[in-house]
C-alpha cells in the first residue's frame, strides 16, 4: 500500500460521499428470491458447503503445491445469502474506494468547477443516498450471480481487526449455488465440491502471498486518483459512453453480428472500461487487469485440475456450466456489458492460458516464483505470452 494509504488508515472516511448502510440495505430489499427451501434443508446445506470447503484445501495443496494451503488460519470461511454478500462488498468497496473518495472531496473542495455539494449539507446526504441507491441496484443484481468470492480486504475496513482472521474471508454464497446445481440437474456434493476448489485457492493465493492485498490496494488507489485527476473530462466521457450504448442497442446494424455500425468491434464499446483514455491511466488499469487474469486464471487452473477421483461428475459439470449464459436476456446481456462482466469471464482463459503455458515450461514449482513479490507479476503482454515471463524470470 502507498505511504499516502498508510497514513490516512483508521482516520473518518469522507462525509456523505456514499451512503454504505443504504447501498447495503438497498441490495438486500432488491435481491432476487433464492431457491425454496425449508430450514433443515438450509441447514444441511450450509453443513455440507462448510464441509466441501475444508475438504478441498488439500486438493488445492496437492494441484498448486503451495505450501500456505497448509494452513488457513488467518481468515474465515463464511456460507452467506444474498443480503449478506451485499452487505460485505459494501464493507469491501468502503476500503477500497477511501483513498479515490477522499481526493475527490479535497478536489471538489478546491475546484472552482465542481458542482458537488458541500460536504455536510443537505444536497451531499442527498447525493449520498442516490449513489448508495444505485450502488446497491449493482449489488442487488451481482447478489444472484455470483457463487464464491474471497475478500482479502474486509479486515482492513475493521476499527477492531480479528487478528485470529487479519487475512480476509471466503464467502459461499448458498442460494446460488444450490439454484446452479439445480439448473444444471448436477450432482450437489461434487458441484459444490468443484466450486469449493476455485474459492479456496483464491484464499491460497493471498496466504502464499501476503503483500498481495496491499499492493492490489495500491493500485486501485493509483488509478482512481488519475481518474480523479481528470474527473472534469471524465463526466463528459461517462455521458458520451451512454449514447453509444444507446446507439449500439438500437442500431439495425447490430442484429447479432457483434460489430457496430462504425465497423468498431462491439465488444469494444459502451462499457465503463472504454472511458480511460490518459496513456497512465491504461498502464494502472493494464496492470490490474494483469493480476486479475492471474488470480482468476490459476483458480480455474487448480479447478481443472481434479479428476474423476476427486469429483466423480467433473465431466459433466464442466460441460453444463460452461454452456451457461446461451440463453440470457437482453436485458441482462446490457447490464453484464456495461458493468464489464464479460471482460472478467475473458480474464479467466487468459489467464489460466499463461498459467497452462508457464508450468508447461518450468513446471508448477517455476510458476510458483509468482507469488514471491510484486515484481514477479506478470504484466498484461506476459499474460499473453508466457515465454515472455519465463524469459524475464530467468527460469
Amino acid at each position: 500500500m502507498s505511504q499516502k494509504s498508510r497514513t490516512t488508515a483508521g482516520t473518518p472516511a469522507p462525509p456523505n460521499m456514499i451512503n454504505w448502510e443504504l447501498a447495503a440495505k438497498t441490495a438486500a430489499n432488491l435481491a432476487p428470491a433464492g431457491p425454496d427451501l425449508s430450514g433443515s434443508e438450509i441447514s444441511a446445506a450450509v453443513e455440507n458447503l462448510r464441509l466441501m470447503a475444508e475438504k478441498s484445501v488439500p486438493h488445492v495443496h496437492e494441484i498448486s503445491r503451495l505450501e500456505a494451503a497448509k494452513d488457513l488460519h488467518d481468515s474465515e470461511v463464511l456460507v452467506v445469502d444474498r443480503a449478506s454478500w451485499a452487505k460485505a462488498n459494501t464493507q469491501s468497496f468502503a476500503v477500497m474506494m477511501d483513498p479515490v473518495l477522499r481526493a475527490l472531496a479535497a478536489k471538489a473542495a478546491t475546484s472552482s468547477k465542481s458542482n458537488s455539494p458541500a460536504p455536510g449539507s443537505p444536497g451531499a446526504a442527498i447525493s449520498a443516498s442516490v449513489t448508495g441507491a444505485q450502488l446497491g441496484g449493482a449489488l442487488a443484481f451481482l447478489s444472484s450471480k455470483v457463487l464464491g468470492q474471497y475478500d482479502p480486504f474486509s479486515a482492513l475496513g475493521q476499527s477492531e481487526p480479528n487478528t485470529a482472521h487479519s487475512g480476509g474471508r471466503l464467502l459461499l454464497v448458498a442460494p446460488n449455488i444450490i439454484t446452479v446445481e439445480r439448473d444444471l440437474k448436477v450432482d450437489p456434493a461434487d458441484f459444490r465440491l468443484w466450486v469449493c476448489l476455485h474459492e479456496q485457492t483464491h484464499r491460497v493465493q493471498f496466504a502464499a502471498a501476503p503483500w498481495l492485498r496491499h499492493h492490489m490496494l495500491g493500485e486501485i488507489e493509483k488509478l482512481g486518483e488519475l481518474l480523479v485527476g481528470d474527473s472534469e473530462n471524465f463526466g463528459e466521457r461517462l455521458l458520451e459512453s451512454a449514447k453509444s450504448l444507446g446507439r449500439k442497442n438500437n442500431s439495425p446494424a447490430n442484429s447479432g453480428s457483434g460489430v457496430a455500425a462504425s465497423g468498431t468491434p462491439e465488444s469494444s464499446r459502451g462499457t465503463l472500461l472504454d472511458l480511460l483514455q490518459d496513456p497512465e491511466q491504461k498502464a494502472a488499469l493494464s496492470h490490474l487487469t494483469a493480476v486479475m487474469s492471474l488470480l482468476e486464471g490459476h483458480a480455474n487452473v487448480v479447478m481443472d485440475g481434479v479428476d474423476q477421483r476427486i469429483v466423480p461428475t467433473v465431466r459433466t459439470i464442466r460441460q453444463r456450466f460452461n454452456g451457461r449464459g446461451k440463453d440470457r436476456g437482453i436485458i441482462e446481456k446490457f447490464i453484464r456489458n456495461l458493468m464489464g462482466l464479460d471482460a472478467k469471464m475473458k480474464q479467466y482463459s487468459d489467464g489460466a492460458k499463461f498459467v497452462r503455458d508457464t508450468v508447461a515450461v518450468v513446471g508448477m514449482d517455476g510458476f510458483n516464483n509468482v507469488w514471491n513479490q510484486a515484481e514477479n507479476l506478470p504484466t498484461e503482454a506476459e499474460i499473453h505470452n508466457a515465454r515472455l515471463w519465463v524469459e524475464r524470470m530467468g527460469l
